[in-house]
């Protein structure tokens, strides 16, 4: 058994080629083998949001607070509210972030294939984060 007790991971600011806005991950839980899952706790200040992105094997946001927006490729901008959960599945392009006005927090759950969780993409345009 291991126990993660929050603040044992340091928070760290989301990076540039990854996020607009300001952006705080917070690790809950890294992969460990031989699983390949691992969670963070992601915070999106008003108008955050991820770059376009895939995960090889999917991923689960659970909305911790606020209310936010995300967008499957070739799909529309939809609001997500504390409590949602959202399933994007393996190689599907998303992005996901805060709401123009209003914070949002999600835990952040994917696993990982040959080593990698993710592949980031371009960002996501004012036009394409205001639907």
């Amino acid at each position: 058994m291991k126990i993660i007790r929050p603040g044992q991971t340091p928070s760290s600011i989301g990076p540039a080629d990854w996020f607009t806005g300001s952006v705080r991950i917070d690790p809950l839980f890294p992969a460990e083998a031989p699983g390949r899952t691992s969670g963070a706790h992601v915070t999106f200040e008003p108008g955050a949001r991820t770059a376009w992105h895939t995960h090889p094997a999917g991923q689960t946001l659970i909305v911790t607070f606020g209310c936010g927006r995300a967008q499957r490729e070739g799909g529309a901008v939809e609001e997500i509210r504390a409590g949602d959960v959202i399933w994007f599945p393996a190689g599907e392009k998303h992005w996901h972030g805060a709401a123009p006005d209003t914070a949002m927090s999600h835990i952040a759950i994917q696993e990982a294939i040959d080593g990698s969780p993710v592949t980031w993409m371009e960002p996501v345009t004012d036009a394409d984060y205001l639907g």
